[in-house]
């Protein structure tokens, strides 16, 4: 849990929010934040003053995709600290399924807006990993030529190997002995994620992102898309212009969005519509005791975005003896986006503790639901209880 934040100079408490704090969705199974770009930059300022360690992710498209089949990339995503989304493909599904993600906010626009200048305040200091060999280099040479919010202390060019090649002490030396504030990792989306989620415990940089445009961006190599044709969602063609081998990961990826939303999407778009629309809204109830070596929650109602506030304080009091939490859901008569970003932030907390969620007690019909959001890799942990539960009036499986 996130601990008391300093005082601001506006005698304002400024903090990162806590996982169960966050405003997060779940799109097709990944976690997707519905924070403005001031609440994203205040969050890295404060983390990177307080040292927090704090992972950024920016889904996209190809990153949606790619959390489809591989579990170690969806992983990445569920134990960063912020997922803003960063193509406009998230935000078109978002405003299908009825989730208020209203913009893009792009990696390149946070490390845009973070080179502003803010007052007085200390620039951050930044140290860029990754790229083709010479552009993080140009890409540090650049930013120190401005003068302005972000300083680079150094830069580091690790080749093209493996991921453990790349994780050798001299890469994780240089980092940590740069006394840096942010890192940006260039490395390709993929192996940008596994070494940041591999090496979490050993960077003593605070704040960290797979920002491997930006860093391409600000040594020039490659032309960010006008302001014209970022608005009007075509900068993806502009980038196939500028890197014509992107065109056939734009087509996979394209192809399988097709396919998402005739097997998926639409589907979940209708649901929602009938939740909000083709029945009465119920209360939620949350009875919680202790049975064996977990915490038990069971949920009685609607587990639904205006429910989530009461779930949140029932979830914060279910992690302090820091024990496995069961969720019985076998009287929870429907659940949408925002509850189940709500339960992956739960895992995130259990998982950060040693622990982990069960969900047991799901009806057909709700164990549809979980499967055509994209979580059925929750459900597998029911099928693996370290010990037998026996929750009060209902079955568990």
């Amino acid at each position: 849990m996130t601990p008391n934040a300093p005082q601001s100079q506006s005698g304002v408490r400024e903090a990162v929010p806590d996982d169960l704090s966050r405003d997060v969705y779940c799109v097709l199974g990944v976690p997707v934040d519905a924070n403005e770009m001031s609440d994203i930059l205040l969050s890295i300022r404060v983390a990177a003053t307080r040292k927090i360690p704090f992972l950024i992710s920016t889904p996209n498209l190809n990153y949606l995709v790619s959390c489809q089949t591989d579990p170690e990339f969806r992983e990445s995503l569920l134990m960063s600290d912020l997922c803003p989304a960063d193509g406009m493909s998230i935000v078109w599904l978002a405003r299908l399924l009825g989730i208020p993600i209203k913009h893009r906010v792009a990696g390149s626009d946070i490390f845009e807006a973070l080179q502003v200048k803010r007052g007085s305040a200390t620039p951050l200091k930044v140290f860029l990993l990754g790229g083709a060999e010479g552009v993080s280099a140009a890409a540090c040479q650049a930013l120190n030529a401005q003068q302005a919010g972000l300083h680079c202390v150094g830069s580091f060019y690790p080749g093209f190997g493996s991921i453990d090649e790349m994780s050798g002490d001299e890469v994780i030396d240089s980092v940590n002995s740069s006394g840096a504030d942010f890192l940006v990792v260039a490395l390709g989306a993929k192996k940008g994620q596994s070494w940041l989620l591999r090496n979490q415990s050993r960077l003593l940089v605070p704040v960290r992102a797979h920002f491997g445009a930006a860093v391409n961006f600000q040594a020039r190599t490659v032309k960010r898309a006008p302001l014209l044709a970022q608005n009007l969602a075509l900068e993806w063609l502009w980038r196939i212009k500028e890197e014509p081998y992107l065109w056939r990961r734009y087509w996979a990826d394209g192809c399988v969005l097709l396919r998402l939303l005739f097997t998926r999407v639409l589907v979940l778009a209708i649901w929602n519509w009938r939740l909000q629309h083709g029945r009465t809204r119920q209360d939620l109830t949350i009875a919680q005791y202790q049975d064996g070596e977990a915490v038990v929650l069971r949920l009685v109602g609607d587990a639904t975005m205006p429910n989530v506030e009461r779930a949140v304080a029932a979830f914060r009091e279910a992690l302090v003896p820091q024990k496995p939490v069961i969720i019985d859901l076998s009287k929870t008569c429907e659940i949408d986006a925002r509850f189940l970003g709500l339960l992956l932030m739960l895992n995130k907390e259990l998982k950060s503790l040693g622990a982990s969620p069960m969900l047991i007690g799901l009806s057909p019909r709700l164990e549809r639901r979980f499967r055509i959001h994209g979580l059925g890799y929750l459900l597998s942990e029911r099928r693996n209880l370290p010990f037998t539960v026996h929750v009060r009036g209902a079955v568990g499986s």
